[in-house]
Order: structure tokens, then C-alpha cells, then sequence
């Protein structure tokens, strides 16, 4: 489970659900589904190693965006 609060893109994103945990497939799928939303260049390093572990564990090494 990712706790979206410690992820602040993710945060942003998931600014429309009440529940503050989200499986990880489901957190990839959001970063996939709204990557235009995501400030990459200020994206802490801790997020972008989570993206980056979700996509090799869930998205076969290719984020689709």
C-alpha cells in the first residue's frame, strides 16, 4: 500500500478520494492516468524512486504517459 500523503504529486492527484492509501497498481495507474498534472522537475526523490519501482514492478519498465 502507498500512504499518498508522503508522496506530494500523488497527493495532488489524488485530491478527490477520501481514502488516503491506495494499492500500488492503483497508484501507478493514477500517476499514468494524470502524469500531464505532475511536476517532475520538483518531484522529490523519494517519489520518483516510488514511480520508478512501481514501473518495473507493475508496468513492465514502461511508464505509459
Amino acid at each position: 500500500m502507498v500512504n499518498v500523503d508522503e508522496f506530494p504529486n500523488l497527493a495532488l492527484l489524488c485530491w478527490n478520494l477520501a481514502a488516503r492509501t491506495l494499492d500500488e497498481r492503483e497508484a501507478l495507474a493514477l500517476y499514468e492516468r494524470n502524469w500531464r498534472h505532475v511536476d517532475v522537475e520538483s518531484m522529490p526523490p523519494h517519489e520518483r524512486a516510488l514511480v520508478d519501482r512501481l514501473v518495473r514492478e507493475f508496468g513492465n519498465g514502461v511508464l505509459l504517459v
